[in-house]
C-alpha cells in the first residue's frame, strides 16, 4: 500500500523538527585557562586533559584553552571561574588558602602524603567529595586530574645541609603551610611567582628557592642561576592539580558528558604520575650535568622537621572547621592503610608516616 499524501506530510515535517532539534543542541563551548603559562611545563597536564576531554566528548561540548596569564592574571582564576567569566580554570588548590585554608591540604602537605597516598585518598577515601564540598562553597565542581611526587627542594647559591644552614635564609617558598613551617624552623618566606624565580636568584634578592619537580625547575631555567639543591623536597611530599569548572556550566551537561569528563580526569590523572617522575628523572640529569651540587638534609633535621609540621598542621587545621574537615579525613586515611602499608614494606608505598593527632584536629570540626 503507498503512503497517503497526508502521511508523506507527516513525516516530512517529523524530520524537520527532528533537524530543528539538532540544530538547537549545538555543542556547548567552554573558555578554560591555567595558573599556568606556557614556560612552565606544569600546563602540559592541563592540556593532556582538555585533549582528552576533546575528544571524548566528541560534538558534545568544546573546550578551548589558553594558557596561563593570556586571559587573566594567575591570582585572578579563582574568581573568573567563580564569577562566570570563564567556565573552567586550571589550578593548583594551595593558591586559594587565603580565600579558605581547607585549600591547603587539597593542594599539598609538608612531609605527609606521597602522590599514590593522593591518589588512594581521593579515589576510595573521600577526597573527591571534598573537593567538591569545598570548591562547591564557591559555586563550583572540581576534578582533580593530576599529581606530582615530592618537589625537588631548595635551590641556592650556598649549601643547605641541614637546619642551622637554613635559618635565616629568605627563600621562595608557595603554600599555607609551608610557609608556617620554614617560619619556625628559621627561615622566611617570599612570595613570588615562578617566572620571576631567575631574575630574583640571579640578582640574589633571595637566597634560595622550590618551585617544583626537578623538570619543571629546569623549564624555568633554575639550572643556570643556582649552584646547590638541598634535597629531599620536605615542604610538599606531593601536590594535587584539576580544574575549576563553574557550577552552572557543569549544570548544563548531561549526565552522559559530565562522566566523560571525570574519565578523562582519571586518565590524566594516571597519566600524570608516571609522566612527571619520567621527566623528573631527565630534570635530575639536567642538573647533574649543570655542576650543581646536590645535598641532603641530615635525618635529625628532617625528623625535627615532621615534628613542626605536625604542628603546623594541627595549628591550620584548627583555623577553621573546613580545613580540620579535610585533615581529618587524610590523617583517618593514613590510619586506616597504616597496617596494609607496613605489614607489606619495604614493596609498598615508602615510609611509615607518624602524622599529627587526629584527635586534636577532630576537637576543631565542631
Amino acid at each position: 500500500m503507498k503512503p497517503t499524501k497526508k502521511i508523506l506530510t507527516a513525516l516530512t515535517t517529523a524530520a524537520l523538527l527532528s533537524m530543528t532539534g539538532l540544530s538547537q543542541a549545538a555543542p556547548q563551548k567552554w573558555t578554560m585557562t591555567s595558573t599556568w603559562p606556557a614556560s612552565i611545563e606544569l600546563v602540559e597536564m592541563d592540556k593532556k586533559w582538555v585533549e582528552l576531554a576533546n575528544k571524548l566528548v566528541g560534538d558534545e561540548l568544546k573546550i578551548e584553552f589558553f594558557e596561563g596569564g593570556s586571559l587573566v592574571p594567575t591570582g585572578e582564576v579563582f574568581s573568573a571561574v567563580e564569577s562566570g567569566t570563564i567556565q573552567a580554570g586550571a589550578d593548583w588548590p594551595g593558591y586559594w588558602a587565603g580565600r579558605n585554608p581547607a585549600f591547603s591540604p587539597l593542594a599539598t602537605h609538608s612531609s605527609l602524603f606521597n602522590a599514590i597516598d593522593y591518589a588512594n585518598w581521593i579515589k576510595e577515601w573521600g577526597g573527591a567529595e571534598l573537593y567538591n564540598e569545598i570548591y562547591g562553597k564557591y559555586g563550583m565542581v572540581y576534578l582533580p586530574y593530576a599529581i606530582t611526587n615530592n618537589e625537588s627542594g631548595f635551590r641556592t647559591n650556598t649549601p643547605i645541609r641541614n637546619l642551622e644552614e637554613l635559618k635565616g635564609k629568605r627563600l621562595r617558598l608557595s603554600g599555607l603551610e609551608q610557609g608556617q613551617v620554614l617560619e619556625k624552623i628559621g627561615g622566611t618566606q617570599v612570595s613570588m611567582a615562578g617566572q620571576e624565580l631567575y631574575q630574583s636568584l640571579e640578582r640574589g634578592v633571595i637566597d634560595g628557592a622550590e618551585f617544583s619537580t626537578p623538570n619543571v625547575d629546569v623549564s624555568a631555567g633554575l639550572h643556570q642561576v643556582t649552584k646547590h639543591w638541598s634535597t629531599p623536597g620536605w615542604h610538599q611530599s606531593a601536590s594535587v592539580f584539576g580544574v575549576m569548572i563553574n557550577k552552572a556550566a557543569w549544570d548544563a551537561l548531561s549526565d552522559t558528558t559530565k562522566e566523560k569528563l571525570k574519565i578523562a580526569a582519571d586518565a590524566t590523572m594516571m597519566w600524570s604520575i608516571a609522566f612527571t617522575e619520567k621527566r623528573a628523572t631527565e630534570g635530575l640529569r639536567t642538573f647533574q650535568k649543570a655542576g650543581v651540587q646536590i645535598h641532603r638534609m641530615d635525618d635529625e633535621s628532617l625528623k625535627t622537621i615532621q615534628q613542626v609540621t605536625n604542628e603546623v598542621m594541627i595549628s591550620v587545621a584548627c583555623s577553621n572547621p573546613d580545613a580540620a574537615k579535610v585533615y581529618a579525613s587524610q590523617i583517618e586515611y593514613l590510619q586506616d592503610y597504616k597496617d596494609w602499608r607496613e605489614t607489606s614494606m619495604p614493596f609498598n608505598l615508602g615510609r611509615p608516616i607518624d602524622g599529627p593527632d587526629l584527635e586534636k584536629i577532630k576537637a576543631c570540626m565542631k
